[in-house]
């Protein structure tokens, strides 16, 4: 059977201050247990902005270090979207190169089966 204690009360084996799983003070109301990308964006760019980390983590209930990853990764996918060029020369090589491996590929499976129809048997060892 489970024990109820109230906010105030000392829970054996927890942290002072500490956070409970979901990530909510003790005793704090209803949180989101599920944050969408959306959402994720403006905490993101909040603290771009120069909001302190520290307030906006008491506001929305999430600790310091997911809003620092979320920031991070915010920051890598900026990086990775305006490194991208249009028409880069080694797309296009990879694309004919892709497409020629395609092309190789059908054509030996045309051949084996033309090779099979000629000599179905003619894979065949004996058994001697």
């Amino acid at each position: 059977m489970l024990n109820k204690s109230n906010v105030g009360e000392v829970v054996p084996g927890a942290v002072e201050g500490a956070r409970s799983a979901t990530g909510s003070a003790p005793g704090a109301g209803a949180e989101v247990k599920r944050w969408s990308a959306n959402r994720k964006k403006e905490v993101v760019l909040r603290l771009l902005r120069g909001e302190p980390v520290d307030a906006i983590s008491r506001e929305v209930s999430v600790p310091i270090y997911r809003l620092e990853e979320w920031r991070e990764r915010a920051l890598a996918g900026m990086d990775a979207g305006l490194k991208e060029r249009e028409n880069d020369p080694l797309e296009a090589t990879l694309g004919e190169a892709t497409r020629r491996i395609g092309e190789l590929v059908m054509e030996v499976e045309i051949l084996r089966k033309e090779r099979q129809a000629r000599h179905p048997l003619g894979n065949r060892r004996s058994s001697k």
